[in-house]
């Protein structure tokens, strides 16, 4: 299954989500391009054809085949938005909130991020990567073949360079395609906080110290800025932003995760690659979302795991024109998962969207929000072949069966990540 060309064959559907190559709006996320009767051909990490099973077979008689058998061959999925490197879990913040204790303050208090700040500190980049292969391997086995890496719990220089060099080892020795973000704006250290003049020296050690070491080294692609009351406001967001646009960055933002702070307004203003959260998002900044032509990362699984009950207005934003993309959010207190296929769950159970358009949200636009839509996120002529095989006869099952782990295989770049069925494949 390691050969340069394979042919991928017998799928009961094929979901190609072919179509431009940027983010899908609107009626345009409706389609996913499924079809029946087709197979896929890799030739040297890249789909070439797909089109009819039986003139492929003729045509390319020395390819590998990979029986689908029955089931359903889709895009990979591009995880757009996680936390992965990070120590130990925080499930003690779970029973805190079940008692009624809010997010805010628990972080008040020491916990939330804090407390992966101080437990990372205490770790070396092989402790971190060593906890962190296995989460990614498990994405992979969900059916991710791009995902997003942030840094952020460091908030330290030493620190939030020693996560991105753990990404950059991460992305070396994993088939995945692995973007790494630089998030060290993911909170004010509360050492800095217990400062006369805090907020103004961490802004300073972002912008002056950090950045350039990062833009030197090339340790990231994007930057990103948690812009919440409480956090990072919207001023000081916008000069932490521009900053990395300066230096060569792609910009993003946590935003409006649970007030409307007026962070999905700048997102738009600034043309930012992605708005993420979005649950406390206004009409205005809905405008400026599709206005900025900025990817909606939508990630549901947070608010559920909670515990609220109102969720990103995805129907409304999907109308206005906003291009909405899902993500998992795995990290280590709001999101510990890294089942995609439950976030589609909560796609089409509570944000209301159709299997269709919560697809190009886990694909084209997933690939949208790390700047890859060019190159990811659909079975066309042209694209990488990062693939996911299902055990479904449908793609409405996938979905359906939530909670369930269906993935056979997933590929990047015609390579394996995950193989749960090591007789998949056979020689013609």
């Amino acid at each position: 299954m390691s050969g340069d060309n394979l042919l991928f064959v017998n799928a009961a559907q094929t979901v190609t989500c072919a179509g431009p190559a940027r983010a899908r709006r609107g009626s345009g996320m409706a389609d996913a391009g499924v079809r029946s009767g087709v197979a896929v051909l890799v030739e040297r990490g890249r789909i070439t054809a797909v089109g009819d099973e039986a003139s492929l077979r003729a045509t390319h008689r020395d390819a590998t085949i990979v029986d689908c058998a029955g089931g359903v061959l889709t895009p990979g999925f591009a995880d757009s938005h996680t936390h992965a490197i990070f120590g130990r879990a925080r499930y003690e913040e779970q029973e805190l909130r079940a008692t009624g204790v809010p997010y805010m303050e628990i972080a008040r208090r020491g916990g939330g991020i804090h407390a992966s700040v101080r437990d990372l500190r205490t770790r070396s980049e092989d402790e971190l990567f060593a906890l962190a292969e296995p989460r990614l391997r498990s994405l992979a086995s969900s059916g991710v073949t791009t995902v997003e890496v942030k840094s952020g719990y460091g908030l330290s220089l030493d620190d939030e360079i020693k996560t991105l060099r753990v990404v950059r080892r991460l992305a070396s020795a994993l088939p995945m395609r692995i973007v790494p973000t630089w998030l060290g704006a993911h909170e004010i250290p509360l050492d800095y906080r217990e400062r006369a003049n805090g907020r103004r020296e961490y802004l300073d050690l972002l912008i002056y110290e950090m950045l350039p070491i990062i833009a030197r080294e090339h340790l990231a692609r994007f930057a990103d800025v948690f812009c919440e009351p409480g956090v990072f406001t919207v001023q000081e967001s916008r000069e932490i932003l521009g900053a990395a646009r300066s230096a060569g960055l792609g910009i993003k933002l946590h935003a409006d995760e649970l007030t409307a702070g007026g962070g999905a307004e700048l997102a738009g203003e600034l043309h930012a690659t992605s708005a993420d959260h979005l649950a406390a998002v206004s009409d205005e900044g809905i405008a400026a979302l599709a206005a900025g032509g900025t990817v909606a990362t939508l990630l549901p699984g947070t608010m559920l795991f909670l515990g609220k009950s109102s969720h990103a207005p995805a129907r409304r934003m999907i109308e206005a024109g906003v291009p909405v993309a899902l993500a998992t959010d795995f990290n280590p207190g709001t999101s510990p998962t890294t089942n995609f296929p439950l976030v589609l769950t909560l796609g089409v159970s509570q944000l209301r969207m159709s299997v269709a358009e919560a697809f190009v949200a886990g694909t084209v636009n997933g690939a949208a929000a790390l700047g890859v839509a060019d190159r990811v996120g659909q079975l066309a002529a042209g694209f990488s072949a990062d693939i996911a095989l299902w055990d479904v006869s449908d793609v409405r099952e996938i979905p359906y069966w939530y909670g369930a782990g269906r993935c056979r295989a997933s590929w990047a770049r015609g390579k394996p990540c995950h193989v749960h069925d090591l007789a998949l494949t056979f020689r013609v």
